[in-house]
């Protein structure tokens, strides 16, 4: 099976040396896309370029992504090609940065862009604008593939991620989500629009996914 794989964080730019990311080492991903190839799939992962997990990628393509326009472009790219699924594991920013300005001490307010935005001459205000969301797009470009995004939740409880899940699930017309985080609890969660089963950790989840990935 012709299989995509995306994992680690995007990140988006502040100026040319400071940056909003997500804190995901892209080992998950990475590790899945491993399993997948070693079972005979052909896998291309979209990796993040701060990803900071280093072991061994063993995909047949292996693509970096910075923002989320990057990785956007990426996964564009691959419609229209013999696509049998998607698992869409990477941590995308929900926002970007938007308009920034500075707050001087006698109140003035100016708006600022630069290489590098000074921080010494005042308060820095700035705007977070929400990114696309990328799950929501999948189903456009990979219209037959088997579609499996992820639900990361740190607050709530397992059934606040569950619905959140099956929300996802709903708008995003995807087959599968994976609930994990701490608001979920120990292990996985699998979720459809009409079950949802649990497994123990990540050996476990790589074999539930490549079953998945048959169908």
């Amino acid at each position: 099976m012709n299989c995509i794989v995306t994992a680690g964080p995007t990140h988006e730019p502040l100026d040319a040396v400071r940056r909003l990311t997500n804190f995901s080492t892209g080992r998950l991903g990475v590790e899945l896309a491993n399993f997948l190839a070693a079972r005979g799939h052909e896998v291309t992962l979209l990796v993040g370029e701060s990803a900071t997990h280093g072991g061994e990628r063993r995909a047949v393509v292996v693509r970096t992504f910075s923002t989320t326009a990057s990785l956007r472009a990426g996964l564009a790219a691959l419609a229209g090609g013999a696509v049998d699924a998607v698992l869409q594991a990477a941590a995308v920013s929900d926002f970007a940065f938007g308009a920034v300005t500075q707050r001087s001490a006698t109140g003035e307010v100016t708006r600022v862009s630069a290489g590098k935005i000074p921080t010494r001459a005042g308060e820095l205000l700035v705007e977070l604008v929400p990114t696309p969301k990328l799950i929501l797009e999948l189903r456009g470009w990979f219209p037959k593939a088997r579609l499996a995004g992820w639900k990361y939740e740190v607050d709530g409880g397992p059934a606040e991620v569950l619905r959140a899940a099956r929300r996802q699930l709903a708008a995003a017309r995807t087959d599968l989500c994976v609930a994990n985080g701490p608001a979920y609890g120990a292990g996985f969660g699998l979720v459809t629009l009409t079950e949802e089963r649990r497994v123990a950790g990540a050996a476990e989840l790589y074999v539930e996914l490549e079953r998945f990935v048959r169908g």
